[in-house]
């Protein structure tokens, strides 16, 4: 398929999209559901056809890793206050960098001896599986729990552990590839920990930088096309540095460059309408292009779903929930106690109780970055279907059973909204 054909078939898949929203609202169903049930429908009718869609496995590693993932981060961060952020930071941090390798660790184990197969899924294959399946999105159930009556704070727990942990398993993903593509090299535990922490916090150096030269430009700069140059310069222009030039994480720029110009704009929020109406836009424009990301991810994921998947790793798929399930719930139970013992880990300077915990555990839901990760496999790993196909087995459980019941958890429990 030549390149006008490509961008014809992406422009069609947005239209079907688009059209699907108002249906998600009727039938009260997770667009991103309906979208991956017409990626598969669309892509099976196509196949069926004849029709070669010309998407190939090594489109999706250049689309996820350099188009769509600085989108999703940059767009996530944005829109989290910064100020409110800083004052949860502890408890944010214990549930994103703690919590989540405790997942990463409990998943992986739980994988290895569950699958059985050292010389086909080593330890390291079962290290980088735990890891993509540790990327939470609760962005599917965020608006359920605003309606059903979930407090603030316990959603902005839920979002700024998802913006951070998202960052540190993308992380994990790349230090976990690149050690599986290393022939003869043995796992090192020194090695991975100080590349790690290299990987983590030269990235946040590039993010301050970068942010630091084009906020300047910002503020200088009133014209708003402008200022989203300036700031998709801080996304792109951060990541491709940090991650292509200095090898570091491009990802930790980009999180980064966005709580520092989402902060820039609700200062200018304050500053007049005029400002007030300027930033709007751009962070409409932002939402946008989340959203957009967002929805590509989905209907990629629909497209490549294969029954084979359902036939030969159905199997894998079970053990890939239980381990999630356990592995969220593992870390809640020894990440909780710790946030407890200090009186502000919620602002009311109430503890975090069993309701909320619930909600905590149920909404750790998985979705776009874990289809990302997933969808930029490097063929060369010999378990990578079985990788692939876990990954997609978690996420339909987590559109199809945990956003659908979450409604009614929050009746069951009977959450109320803390005052």
């Amino acid at each position: 398929m030549d390149t006008a054909n490509l961008i014809l078939l992406f422009i069609a898949m947005l239209l079907v999209a688009a059209m699907l929203q108002p249906l998600s609202q009727f039938l009260k169903l997770p667009h991103s559901l309906l979208l991956v049930l017409a990626g598969f429908i669309g892509s099976e009718v196509v196949v069926s056809l004849g029709v070669d869609t010309g998407l190939r496995w090594y489109h999706f590693h250049t689309l996820v890793f350099y188009i769509f993932l600085p989108a999703l981060i940059f767009e996530s961060a944005l829109h989290i206050d910064l100020k409110a952020l800083l004052k949860k930071l502890f408890p944010i941090l214990l549930l994103s960098t703690p919590m989540m390798l405790l997942a990463t660790l409990v998943s992986a184990a739980f994988l290895y001896w569950g699958i059985g197969y050292p010389d086909y899924f080593p330890w390291l294959a079962a290290l980088l599986c735990g890891a993509l399946l540790s990327a939470t999105d609760p962005a599917a159930v965020i608006s359920l729990f605003k309606k059903v009556g979930v407090s603030d704070e316990v959603i902005l727990l839920l979002e700024g552990e998802s913006l951070f942990n998202d960052a540190v398993a993308i992380l994990l993903f790349g230090l976990f590839s690149s050690l599986l593509l290393m022939p003869g090299e043995t796992f090192s535990v020194t090695y991975a920990v100080e590349r790690f922490a290299l990987v983590f916090l030269g990235g946040t150096l590039v993010g301050v930088i970068t942010f630091a030269l084009m906020a300047t430009l910002f503020l200088f700069i009133r014209d708003n096309f402008a200022r989203m140059i300036f700031m998709v310069s801080a996304t792109y222009g951060g990541y491709l540095v940090a991650e292509s030039v200095l090898h570091l994480s491009g990802v930790m720029s980009v999180l980064v460059a966005g709580l520092g110009f989402g902060e820039l704009l609700r200062r200018e929020n304050k500053n007049g309408s005029t400002a007030k109406d300027q930033s709007e836009k751009l962070a409409e424009l932002w939402r946008f292009n989340g959203q957009l990301a967002e929805t590509l991810i989905f209907l990629l994921l629909g497209m490549t779903i294969t029954w084979g998947m359902f036939e030969q790793q159905w199997l894998a798929m079970l053990l890939g929930i239980a381990a999630v399930l356990i592995s969220r719930a593992a870390g809640l139970l020894v990440t909780m106690p710790v946030i407890n013992l200090f009186s502000g880990s919620l602002s009311s300077g109430t503890k975090v109780n069993w309701q909320e915990q619930i909600v905590l555990y149920w909404g750790g839901v998985r979705g776009a970055v874990t289809i990302a990760l997933a969808l930029s496999l490097p063929l060369e790993l010999e378990s990578w279907f079985t990788i692939q196909s876990i990954a997609y087995g978690v996420v339909l459980f987590s559109l199809c059973i945990q956003t659908s019941t979450t409604p009614l958890l929050v009746k069951a429990i009977k959450l109320k909204r803390n005052k």
